[in-house]
């Protein structure tokens, strides 16, 4: 083989190899862009919460731990309370990271050993979410509360591969654990079914 045929061949190997590896970093640069870094949600999460914010950031490191990188958030207000039997409230906007937006409106029921009363501000980081019309449907979840005046938390709702993961910092008195789920609505509604 003379040497203009292995240096040809030797180039088309190369551009082949070049090729592959551009195809398979090309997802998860994309994912990247699609999604938010962790910096930036705290960065938003921190500016919309305000003061208290130490255990916010320490609550949404632990859902990029579990979950990864988000492809959009809500922020938004809410109110609930319980007696055994309780029900939620609440409304915001949500936004992609594609630059999409939506008004979005919640509301649900949950049941279990549960007492009290809060108002809450949320920050709900949204995973895996095909489009925003995506998110009007009904998410199951578990969640455990423990308020004293303030406090953060979070806990997580799934359906069909979307997770959502609301962070709450609250105000009131409320402790226990529920099942129940959230109804994400277009327009606002006080039937919690």
């Amino acid at each position: 083989m003379n040497d203009a045929k292995r240096t040809g061949t030797f180039s088309g190997l190369l551009l082949c190899a070049l090729a592959l590896f551009a195809l398979n970093g090309a997802p998860a640069m994309a994912a990247e862009e699609d999604t938010y870094d962790q910096d930036s949600i705290i960065h938003d999460a921190t500016e919309f919460f305000g003061n208290s914010t130490e255990g916010v950031a320490k609550v949404i490191e632990k859902a990029f731990k579990e979950n990864g990188r988000p492809n959009g958030y809500i922020k938004g207000e809410e109110a609930s309370g319980a007696i055994g039997i309780g029900l939620r409230y609440g409304n915001g906007t949500l936004k992609m990271k594609d630059g999409k937006s939506a008004k979005v409106f919640w509301q649900g029921p949950s049941i279990g050993f549960d007492l009290g009363a809060n108002a809450s501000k949320v920050f709900v980081l949204v995973y895996h979410l095909p489009k925003v019309d995506s998110i009007f449907q009904r998410y199951p979840g578990v969640d455990g509360s423990l308020y004293y005046v303030a406090g953060a938390g979070i806990n997580y709702q799934h359906r069909d591969g979307v997770t959502l993961a609301p962070v709450r910092l609250g105000v009131g008195w409320r402790a226990g654990a529920s099942v129940g789920y959230m109804h994400y609505t277009r327009h606002k509604t006080f039937n919690p079914l």
